[in-house]
């Protein structure tokens, strides 16, 4: 399970991202950013190499 972010390790993040954000917007985020975490940590828990979807899709197959 993939534990949430704090202000402190997200303003981290947005400082090696070349973004200059104030400590307000940060906490504006933070909440969005941990959702989006869980949720990509739920989608790979769900696709394994069995269920792993093709690499590329051509239109050209399967007629």
């Amino acid at each position: 399970m993939v534990q949430d972010l704090s202000l402190n390790q997200l303003r981290e993040l947005a400082e090696r991202a070349a973004l200059k954000l104030p400590d307000d917007e940060l906490a504006k985020l933070l909440p969005g950013v941990n959702r989006a975490r869980r949720q990509a940590d739920e989608l790979r828990q769900l696709v394994n190499a069995q269920t792993e979807p093709a690499g590329h899709f051509g239109a050209d197959k399967g007629n």
